[in-house]
């Protein structure tokens, strides 16, 4: 079973294009992960840039579904910046097939030390190790340890804490924080009468932790704190931040999905 850093390995394949397989022990219910998704469209830029930049935001559009078990090949192009910002975008297709499936918009940075903030805080909940573990659908699910601190589904209340944990033992890096950052159950779960069809229709996510930050985390869980912010006519928001144990911010994410 390939972990979630080996399925998201790519192969260059001459300037700007990449080759990759989709990994049928990453497939969800409809297609490929969304976040194994984000993950390869993330690696590929990531690769053909130059220097020390480090992704700092990243929106992927969902076309179509990524088949499991297909090679694809991701393709990319610098789109321009200056010193400090790089402007990329990539796009994946079946090997075999010219219709789009996903593309992304990344942003690289030159990130140098300024004033901190941080208005938001992370919230006060039990332990992973108290928590019973939980799984998201398989194959997929069975790469992540998820421990839900507080939500259920059909409550009404679109908000949830869960812990995640990949399962493999290997550290954390961007483009794990890119698959996980989708590690989290559509908000209409929650606020409707339990699970039901939604597909993600655009993912954003955006990096604020170091490269240090990062690393610390090493194996250990991080936690998704999720909210709904509107579900009507067939869309529906959601937010989420991802914290070290520590109370570390390192990501926050936005998706839009469609659901009934």
């Amino acid at each position: 079973m390939a972990t979630i850093g080996d399925s998201l390995a790519l192969r260059p394949d001459g300037d700007g294009r990449w080759l990759a397989h989709a990994d049928p022990d990453h497939q969800s219910i409809t297609g490929m992960f969304g976040g194994w998704t984000a993950g390869i469209l993330l690696g590929a830029i990531t690769g053909s840039a130059d220097g020390a930049a480090m992704p700092s935001a990243m929106t992927v559009n969902y076309v179509g579904a990524v088949s499991p078990d297909a090679d694809v090949v991701v393709t990319t192009e610098h789109l321009g910046g200056g010193r400090s910002i790089n402007q990329w975008r990539a796009e994946v297709r079946h090997s075999t097939e010219d219709a789009l499936l996903a593309t992304a918009v990344v942003a690289l940075t030159t990130r140098r030390p300024s004033s901190p903030h941080q208005q938001l805080r992370m919230p006060d909940v039990p332990d992973p190790e108290s928590l019973e573990r939980i799984f998201a659908p398989p194959p997929q699910g069975l790469h992540s340890e998820l421990r839900v601190a507080s939500g259920k589904y059909g409550s009404g209340d679109s908000r949830s804490n869960m812990w995640v944990r990949d399962v493999s033992g290997q550290p954390m890096d961007h483009l794990k924080l890119a698959y996980l950052s989708d590690q989290y159950a559509p908000r209409s779960f929650y606020w409707g009468e339990g699970p039901g069809p939604s597909a993600t229709i655009s993912m954003s996510v955006y990096f604020h932790a170091t490269p240090d930050e990062i690393a610390a985390v090493g194996d250990d869980f991080i936690l998704n704190e999720a909210t709904g912010t509107r579900g009507e006519h067939s869309t529906s928001g959601q937010q989420a931040s991802l914290w070290r144990r520590d109370g570390t911010l390192l990501v926050t994410t936005e998706q839009l999905c469609w659901y009934r």
